[in-house]
């Protein structure tokens, strides 16, 4: 895999990885301990069983969290972040702080 996302820009290399309705939610999850399938299910449970599985596929794909098969019966996988996913989840709290701004200015 090319580790270039966007030849066009920083910015829209980091949205192609991040933009979305759930993978900055996914990997405020899974940065909160929340690492087993059925545990980020329950954080995001208004994400479909299909699109958590793309999304955490997607996540895997462009290295900012790895998965852990331990090939036991019954199955047990495991989500972590990657240095890389640890930075971009350092950019939620910029976000939050924003968006409860912009909710005060709505009041």
């Amino acid at each position: 895999m090319d580790s270039k996302l966007s030849p066009r820009c920083p910015i829209r290399t980091t949205l192609e990885m991040l933009g979305g309705k759930w993978r900055l939610l996914l990997i405020n999850a899974i940065g909160n301990g929340h690492h087993r399938f059925g545990a980020l299910k329950r954080a995001v449970p208004e994400i479909s069983e299909k699109m958590l599985t793309q999304e955490l596929k997607n996540l895997v794909d462009n290295r900012l969290i790895t998965r852990t098969n331990y090939g036991e019966v019954p199955p047990r996988v495991e989500y972590h972040l990657t240095p890389i996913g640890e930075r971009a989840q350092a950019l939620l709290q910029p976000i939050s702080e924003f968006g409860l701004a912009y909710m005060e200015a709505l009041d």
